[in-house]
């Protein structure tokens, strides 16, 4: 459940930088008053934190590719 907010996270954050390097238009500051306004600064700190958690995705091995891994050698076994 984690890994998929923090993927959310990280795509809303992904999508406001595309509106900042597209368009000059920064869209949470716009929805929460600012840059300086304390909902934009907590949004802001829960996208990077929700990016450092999605590093660890990098690490860990998916639980769907080892499944299919497995489902596989059982097959060839057969």
């Amino acid at each position: 459940m984690l890994d998929r907010i923090s993927l959310i996270l990280v795509i809303i954050g992904a999508l406001n930088w595309g509106s900042i390097g597209l368009f000059q238009f920064d869209i949470v500051s716009w929805l929460f008053g600012g840059q300086d306004a304390i909902i934009s600064r907590i949004i802001y700190t829960l996208v990077a934190l929700a990016g450092i958690w999605c590093i660890s995705l990098l690490f860990r091995e998916n639980e769907v590719l080892s499944r299919n891994a497995h489902d596989a050698s059982d097959s060839s076994n057969s």
